[in-house]
């Protein structure tokens, strides 16, 4: 079997129904592994016989079970998507030719309805990047959920965060480690099952709350941004790719 060019890290729980959607789009040379979070329902099983790679993380939280994955990565390139069908893998792509001129592509998420994101949850998303911008200087629209780095890069930033906070430390470090972000329309259909966040009120506070704390956090020296950076990788100053939406 030939070596994954991109390792697709899916965080799972209770995903049974949208697993074979999500998996049945995944491109040819890209690697799923699906990191079941203390899913109740089959979907270990599913991803498995979907030819999933399927790894148990029993720590419970969105930052457990991305980092699982993270850690497991092999192939050269490495992408974020939530399972819940909200997300087309089959644009993975464009997003990773895109690395050519940046170091971080984040999917700038495109409703098609108004119930693929509600507007309490587009409001929350729009003040955290605000927030984010005042504290790094980087522009976003979006703090996405479909993202795609380098693997050795990615794992040399050494996220701390285990619960909702992780997809925004990702940024912040990131930025702070000198990469180039850019972020790219993606289309975001309404997600199979109710979500984990939105879906309820205590998750919905418990995402704000971890955001919050993450951008309350003293920003890392450069000194220790540098020694995460893996041998050999270069810090570039962050600005905008003229071919897609950017920072600015």
């Amino acid at each position: 079997m030939n070596e994954p060019h991109v390792d697709v890290v899916l965080p799972c729980l209770d995903e049974e129904q949208a697993l074979p959607r999500v998996l049945a789009a995944l491109p040819a040379g890209y690697r799923a592994i699906v990191i079941d979070n203390g899913s109740t329902d089959r979907s270990a099983e599913v991803a498995r016989s979907l030819g999933a790679l399927v790894i148990e993380e029993t720590r419970r939280g969105f930052g457990s079970a991305v980092n699982a994955g993270v850690e497991a990565a092999t192939a050269p390139i490495i992408a974020i998507c939530d399972a819940d069908a909200s997300l087309d893998l089959a644009e993975l792509p464009r997003l990773v030719a895109l690395l050519e001129g940046a170091d971080l592509v984040l999917g700038r998420r495109v409703p098609t309805s108004s119930r693929a994101w509600p507007a309490i949850s587009r409001l929350a998303n729009r003040a955290v990047a605000a927030r984010l911008g005042r504290k790094t200087g980087v522009r976003l629209h979006d703090i996405g959920p479909m993202r795609v780095a380098r693997t050795i890069a990615l794992q040399s930033l050494a996220l701390r965060d285990r619960r909702s906070g992780y997809p925004l430390e990702m940024v912040v470090r990131a930025a702070h480690a000198g990469w180039r972000i850019v972020e790219t329309d993606v289309v975001y259909a309404p997600r199979v099952g109710r979500s984990k966040v939105t879906g309820t009120v205590r998750g919905f506070l418990t995402a704000v709350g971890d955001m919050s704390r993450i951008l309350a956090e003293r920003p890392a020296s450069a000194s220790a941004s540098a020694e995460r950076r893996a041998p050999g990788e270069r810090s570039v100053p962050a600005e905008p790719a003229s071919a897609e939406r950017s920072m600015s």
